[in-house]
């Protein structure tokens, strides 16, 4: 018989498609917290478990995805390159946040009961 699943275990998840892209959804916000905090794509991966090709995928169709891009690149030198949020970046971070939060609250009642109908 299946185990009971915990509340902490399911989470609502807010994704933003372009065409048949997802532009933004919450494994690209985490990337892009992780980037801000590291200051390099290595580091961000890294703390996420993630290969630095598969971050940089992610970080390349954000970029296309956005009228500016949202994660910029220095390459390496003696002290090695950087990788840093641009302003539209922090904004998409900052909005979507925002949004996330504001969805949670106002749908909890029926994500509640979604969660009850769960197995």
């Amino acid at each position: 018989m299946p185990s009971k699943r915990s509340r902490t275990d399911v989470r609502f998840r807010l994704r933003i498609t372009h065409g048949d892209t997802i532009a933004i959804g919450p494994g690209k916000i985490d990337l892009l917290e992780a980037i801000d905090g590291a200051g390099s794509l290595t580091a961000a991966a890294k703390r996420l478990g993630m290969s630095y090709r598969r971050a940089w995928l992610l970080v390349d169709t954000m970029n296309r995805c956005f009228r500016e891009p949202v994660v910029r690149t220095e390459a390496g030198g003696i002290s090695g390159g950087s990788t840093t949020l641009t302003q539209l970046g922090r904004e998409v971070v900052d909005r979507y946040r925002h949004a996330e939060a504001e969805a949670q609250a106002a749908g909890k009642r029926d994500i509640d009961a979604l969660l009850g109908l769960l197995r």
